[in-house]
């Protein structure tokens, strides 16, 4: 499929509020509620546009710490191993496999420091390949946007 100024307009509205009515975004696109979606199914069938739903404030789940963790594994090839560990703790959102001096990058969240701790030395550092953890914790986040869409830069 080729994304055409229709699809780029549909996703721009529709990243800046999921929950925008598909009569709103056809309205503004100047075509059918059909029409748009038609073409919302076809970039969710070919994953152009993955997941929808609610964002929850981890604060308000008492989730009050956001750390970034580089790891280093004693060789690249277990990350298919880590990987799956990593998953059975609820409070990682996110990894990464990167280049530069970690072999993954995590992102998770504590509800405390002690909590944080808990996590790191009784579950993250306890994995078998898992050598070294360096943390970064997170003071305040001031940018949180999906990436830019449309043709002007």
């Amino acid at each position: 499929m080729e994304i055409d100024k229709l699809d780029l307009n549909i996703m721009e509205i529709i990243s800046q509020n999921a929950r925008t009515p598909f009569k709103d975004v056809a309205s503004i696109c100047n075509v059918s509620r059909a029409a748009v979606h038609q073409r919302v199914k076809k970039m969710i069938d070919m994953k152009i546009i993955v997941g929808s739903g609610y964002h929850i404030n981890p604060s308000a789940l008492g989730y009050n710490a956001c750390t970034y963790i580089g790891v280093k594994l004693e060789k690249g090839s277990m990350y298919k191993d880590v990987v799956p560990e990593f998953e059975k703790i609820k409070e990682i959102i996110e990894c990464h496999f990167t280049t530069g001096p970690y072999t993954m990058l995590i992102k998770l969240y504590a509800r405390n420091n002690e909590h944080f701790m808990e996590l790191l030395n009784d579950h993250i550092q306890k994995i078998p390949g898992v050598i070294s953890t360096e943390t970064l914790i997170s003071l305040h986040q001031s940018i949180n946007r999906e990436i830019p869409i449309g043709t002007e830069h």
